[in-house]
């Protein structure tokens, strides 16, 4: 396996934005044969990333034959938004343009984020041919993800039912003017790719009401949606397995660690792998 950190930002320092690929040596017998991608968000709150879901995540997709990026995205209180909706339009361009030395399937890049950066990543999915990106010069069709995985991920900016402290860290300065804006339950189009969610009904740092909200959404645009409620488990759970969780049993969850491989399965069937 390839390991290499490919810079985000022409700048340099410890809080330029970056993505790390993980990428498998050509099949043998077929070493031109191209994998679909995942591109991993880590959770944190805008303020910090989760090492339980940056390299373990993207280690678990790779076993199932993806090659798979983590996205280090821009942090407050060194970039606010339109910082980290500009971070993964890059990264996904920056993988599109490199597919065919990275043996990536260009037509086949899922994006994949945990709490605030599932927040990240559902805005890529909603606004990725936004005047933002346009104005950044990144060519919207080159930036959009081809499907979207989101877990106990920050979606509404409502409050009372928002991870309030996600949305301060995101919107700085600007959150009275963008609060309404960036409710991504709003920002669903018919041009959203096929979206998989998964939340615990007791999680008591992002409410399950915002993916169901977002499933809502999806339905509302006809979007192609699966959704996952589990009854127990709290927040910030990753692969909900030993390994990840050392320290802390009560977040290794056999019933929620079935997230992973199911949603494997349902990118097999979203990209047409069967």
């Amino acid at each position: 396996m390839r390991v290499f950190d490919i810079p985000l930002s022409d700048k340099e320092g410890e809080h330029e934005p970056y993505m790390t690929a993980y990428l498998q040596e050509p099949m043998p017998g077929d070493p031109e044969k191209k994998l679909p991608a995942v591109v991993v968000y880590p959770g944190g709150g805008y303020t910090h990333l989760a090492a339980h879901e940056a390299e373990p995540v993207a280690m678990a997709y790779s076993g199932y034959g993806f090659q798979t990026f983590v996205l280090y995205y821009s942090l407050a209180p060194y970039a606010y938004y339109p910082a980290q909706l500009l971070d993964g339009a890059r990264a996904v361009s920056i993988i599109r343009e490199h597919a065919e030395e990275w043996k990536v399937d260009p037509e086949k890049i899922a994006i994949l984020g945990f709490s605030a950066g599932g927040h990240a990543a559902a805005t890529l999915a909603c606004l990725w041919d936004s005047p933002e990106v346009r104005e950044a010069g990144i060519d919207p069709k080159e930036a959009r993800p081809d499907a979207c995985i989101l877990g106990y991920s920050v979606i509404t900016t409502k409050k009372g039912l928002c991870h309030e402290g996600s949305v301060e860290n995101l919107l700085g300065d600007r959150i009275g003017e963008l609060r309404e804006a960036m409710a991504l339950e709003t920002r669903v189009t018919d041009d959203t790719p096929p979206v998989f969610l998964w939340h615990t009904a007791a999680d008591a740092g992002v409410p399950v009401e915002n993916s169901l909200m977002m499933a809502e959404a999806l339905s509302a645009h006809k979007i192609p949606c699966e959704l996952h409620v589990f009854p127990s488990g709290g927040h910030g759970l990753s692969l909900a397995n030993r390994r990840v969780m050392q320290g802390h049993p009560e977040r290794n969850i056999t019933e929620v660690a079935k997230w992973l491989p199911l949603s494997a399965d349902w990118l097999v069937r979203t990209f047409g792998l069967e």
